[in-house]
C-alpha cells in the first residue's frame, strides 16, 4: 500500500481544489456562448448529491449540528456572492448566462476563504470529517445558487420575446 504523508496529501488536495476552481472559471466563461437549459441548471446539484454516499462510511460521519452549521454557512454566506454575480439574459431566441467579470473573482475569493477555513478546521477534526464538512458547505452553496438561476430562467422563459415589427 502506498502511504502519502499528511503534508503531501494536504498539498495535493489544495492543488486539486485550485485546479477545480480554475476549471470552474474556464467552464463558466465559456457558458455564455450557448443557451442555458433547465437541465444544465439542475443537473449539477443533483449530480453533487451523490456525494452524500460518503456518509455510509463511518469515518466521514459528523454530528448533525456540525452538518447543519456547514449547510447554513454555505446557504447564508457563500451562496450570496454567487447569486449576485450570476445573471441570465434573453438574446437570439435563447436564454444565456451573462458574462460577469466579478464571477471569476468571486470564485477565487470563495476558494481562498474555503482553503483558510479548511486549514483551521482540520486542526480539530479528522481529514475525512473536514472533507465531509466542506462537501456539505459546498452543497449548501450550490443549491440556493442554482435555485436562483432556475427562478431567473423561468421568469425569462415566461416573458415573450419581443416581436419584430419591421414587416
Amino acid at each position: 500500500m502506498i502511504h502519502f504523508g499528511t503534508i503531501q496529501l494536504h498539498t495535493f488536495a489544495s492543488a486539486g481544489m485550485v485546479v477545480m476552481a480554475l476549471l470552474a472559471v474556464f467552464v463558466r466563461s465559456r457558458a455564455g456562448s450557448k443557451p442555458i437549459t433547465v437541465s444544465s441548471i439542475v443537473i449539477p446539484p443533483i449530480g453533487m448529491s451523490t456525494g452524500f454516499l460518503m456518509f455510509a462510511l463511518p469515518f466521514f460521519r459528523i454530528p448533525l449540528a456540525w452538518a447543519g452549521s456547514a449547510f447554513l454557512a454555505g446557504l447564508l454566506l457563500f451562496s450570496y456572492p454567487l447569486i449576485r454575480s450570476s445573471r441570465l439574459e434573453r438574446r437570439s431566441g435563447g436564454i444565456y448566462v451573462k458574462r460577469s467579470k466579478s464571477f471569476a473573482l468571486v470564485l477565487l475569493i470563495l476558494l481562498a476563504l474555503r482553503l483558510g477555513l479548511h486549514e483551521y478546521i482540520e486542526r480539530f477534526v479528522s481529514i475525512p470529517q473536514t472533507g465531509a464538512l466542506f462537501f456539505i458547505l459546498a452543497f449548501g452553496m450550490i443549491v440556493p445558487w442554482r435555485a436562483a438561476m432556475l427562478r431567473q430562467y423561468i421568469r425569462l422563459q415566461a416573458r415573450s420575446e419581443p416581436k419584430d415589427t419591421r414587416n
